[in-house]
């Protein structure tokens, strides 16, 4: 008995190539650039573009997100009045605490430069859920008997550099892949005295407090790391 005929393919069910998974990528870092998706959400779909092996799943990752303009993917326009998405979004240029403490958290936009002071005081700037403005941003942090701290995704490029003088940097939590396309913040430190602290967040972090993204954090380097050796046991004559 014959098998009945099959009609075509639906064209959502056709699978994609690597070329065509990366389109989608260009696509989400230019979103990303101009602040239509944060940090976080630029990750999770990522992600999801990375899995994806059909044009449905490929189309449900941009689907709430416009066409851009011809030939804008992969050449990070400007941002505009236009391309900011709906509701508030607190810019950071300027972060200082003297003898006091700072923090800046939540959906915030971090200019492309960014001035951190820290005198006998702390900032905390937390990325998790930031937009950076073109894609790249440097942080210039100067702590004077004080310190800056940091929460970033395991998945974004940081580069730290400086110089420090009775005082130094410490990066706690596991740096993972960076996640195609993923934008870049250079932090600079300079410190008398003092210190900036980098805290690399796992994905499990993104929701959660900072007390709980930091128990994630040093969790994730337990992991990495492996269980602690045994005690030697003592040898004879002890």
């Amino acid at each position: 008995m014959d098998e009945p005929a099959q009609g075509p393919v639906p064209a959502s069910e056709l699978r994609v190539s690597d070329a065509e998974r990366e389109v989608t990528l260009a696509a989400l870092r230019e979103h990303t650039a101009i602040g239509r998706l944060t940090m976080e959400e630029f990750d999770e779909r990522a992600d999801r573009v990375l899995a994806a092996k059909t044009y449905g799943e490929l189309a449900l990752v941009t689907r709430d997100l416009p066409d851009l303009p011809a030939g804008a993917v992969g050449q990070r326009p400007a941002p505009s009045a236009a391309a900011v998405p709906d509701g508030p979004r607190r810019q950071v240029s300027w972060m200082v605490a003297i003898m006091s403490g700072s923090r800046r958290s939540g959906r915030l936009r971090l200019s492309r430069e960014v001035n951190m002071i820290s005198i006998m005081g702390g900032d905390e700037l937390d990325l998790r859920d930031a937009e950076i403005e073109g894609g790249q941003a440097t942080i210039t942090a100067i702590s004077v008997m004080g310190g800056s701290t940091f929460y970033v995704p395991d998945t974004m490029n940081v580069e730290v550099t400086g110089f420090s003088l009775m005082g130094g940097n410490t990066e706690l939590g596991v740096a993972a892949a960076p996640a195609p396309g993923a934008p870049t913040v250079t932090i600079r430190t300079f410190n008398l005295m003092g210190g900036c602290t980098i805290w690399r967040l796992p994905q499990e972090a993104r929701d959660v407090s900072l007390h709980q993204a930091r128990r994630l954090a040093k969790s994730a380097r337990r992991g990495r790391l492996g269980p602690p050796m045994p005690p030697i046991p003592p040898g004879p004559g002890y």
